[in-house]
């Protein structure tokens, strides 16, 4: 049996049937992770002693009679989401020697679940980018063209996940991070609810936006998985405390009556025509399930790249502003004072894009600019949500391109940040007003993947994993795997 392509829905039966141990599963990938990841650069660090114990634990309970259906799927966490004991950097090197005291909630939640922590994943330098190049640690490589980029913040984990090295992963999506490389890279990726998954232990790039959720192949595995993530945490102020839907039960609905919003705003320049066609071919898809189309606006789209890379930049500038070399991470050598101190470990310490996001985040917030700029923005964030809101009186989700490219060349936008900061056009505006999104594999163009987002209401995910999973059981791309994986 070829352990790397079963989904996470199809090990859960397997260990039932006792087909193979959680043990035997780990101790396989483990050794798969070893020998591919050199050339992806997905992982951070591997955690194998973690792994084997959490493994044969999850094959105890089994033993016992328990069934979870997380019960010894093994996974991988972003490096931004704490956990005890072991490395977490954020893709940084101010972060570099950081083992967290605690495990983040998302961690807790899972591990209590019975997954398997096989190691930690490459990320973007503190999830800031669209192409997982900032790291520390080195670009991560696209499974499906070693010379592409995965997408980012989350590419470690959606590049690991498409390779078949593991076979769910979380991410972290602040203006798109899980959605744009499950686009990239053939995944089903979801980004729930502001509010829905706590952000306890996951360390903050801008904390109005971020939201953990799941990356996996199929819209089946990132239910199972947003059902052990999601639910309220006590220690998170920002996490609503408001019932969870069973969202393996949704995905069953059928689609009949189903209103799709196809926003023009959407289909205009900058799109590449290719992705367009796919685009479409997945709305005659669900026509033909059920579904029915009306052509919608979002009028403020337009001004949601300019309103997101000032709330972003200032919430991190603040959220930053902790990283001084005083009490965790790096610290510059022989410090002359104090101030020599904050300077030099924060100006070796943090890479060119943070850098970047920092300075237009404090320049924002700057006494004589905060009404200009962070204040403007934050109305127009306001609009925003209020065009989803009018529009979801007319339509239960609405559906278009993820990214508006293909996967682009390593290195390709590194000297034009504004070109890398407009790929994400599409998924921001999920961010900016809370609401759940999912991108799911929809084809290929030139042998590279293309991903379709679905928006819904606040707190309907179990709809968009439901219209995906609709969707997967009648196409196969999500099946696809790359060549040499």
């Amino acid at each position: 049996m070829d352990m790397q392509q079963l989904t996470l829905a199809e090990i859960a039966r397997a260990l039932a049937a006792k087909q193979f141990s959680a043990a035997e599963l780990a101790q396989t990938l483990l050794a798969r992770i070893k020998a591919l990841d050199p050339q992806l650069n997905s992982f951070i660090s591997l955690t194998d002693e973690l792994a084997l114990s959490q493994a044969k634990a999850a094959d105890a309970r089994r033993a016992a009679g328990e069934s979870g259906a997380l019960l010894g799927a093994p996974i991988g966490h972003k490096d931004l989401f704490c956990s005890k004991d072991v490395l977490t950097s954020c893709g940084s090197k101010i972060l570099s020697g950081f083992k967290a005291p605690y495990d983040a909630t998302v961690v807790e939640k899972l591990a209590a679940a019975g997954t398997v922590t096989l190691g930690k994943l490459n990320m973007d330098e503190f999830a800031m980018g669209s192409a997982n190049e900032s790291s520390h640690y080195g670009a991560v490589k696209n499974p499906w063209d070693l010379s592409r980029v995965p997408g980012g913040s989350s590419g470690g984990s959606a590049a690991a996940v498409a390779a078949r090295l593991i076979p769910a992963a979380t991410g972290t999506d602040t203006g798109g991070s899980i959605r744009q490389p499950a686009a990239l890279t053939n995944l089903t990726g979801l980004k729930p609810t502001y509010g829905r998954v706590s952000r306890w232990g996951m360390i903050a790039y801008a904390s109005s936006l971020d939201q953990g959720g799941p990356l996996a192949r199929t819209a089946e595995d990132c239910a199972l998985l947003l059902q052990a993530m999601a639910g309220f945490d006590a220690k998170d102020s920002t996490c609503v405390d408001q019932p969870l839907d069973d969202y393996l039960a949704a995905l069953s609905q059928p689609l009949n009556g189903l209103r799709i919003g196809l926003p023009k705003e959407y289909f205009g320049a900058g799109l590449d025509a290719r992705i367009a066609d796919k685009v479409m071919a997945v709305v005659e898809t669900l026509k033909k399930l059920g579904a029915s189309v009306k052509d919608i606006s979002l009028p403020n789209m337009q001004h949601a790249i300019p309103a997101y890379y000032v709330i972003a930049p200032a919430e991190a500038s603040s959220n930053l502003s902790r990283f001084d070399g005083v009490r965790f991470g790096y610290r510059c050598e022989n410090p002359v004072n104090l101030e020599d101190l904050y300077k030099r470990s924060r100006g070796e310490g943090f890479g060119a894009e943070v850098k970047r996001r920092i300075m237009v985040g404090t320049y924002a917030l700057s006494a004589g600019y905060y009404d200009a700029y962070y204040l403007k923005a934050q109305k127009i964030r306001r609009l925003i949500k209020n065009d989803f809101v009018a529009a979801f009186n007319d339509v239960d989700v609405i559906l278009g391109p993820t990214t508006p490219n293909l996967a682009w060349k390593l290195g390709e936008k590194n000297n034009d940040p504004v070109a890398q900061y407009l790929e994400d056009i599409y998924t921001i505006t999920a961010n900016l007003a809370g609401i759940p999104g999912l991108s799911m594999p929809a084809g290929f163009v030139d042998g590279l993947p293309v991903g379709v987002q679905l928006l819904a209401p606040y707190f309907q995910e179990g709809r968009l994993l439901n219209v995906a999973h609709q969707y997967q059981q009648v196409t196969d791309w999500h099946q696809q795997t790359p060549k040499g994986f």
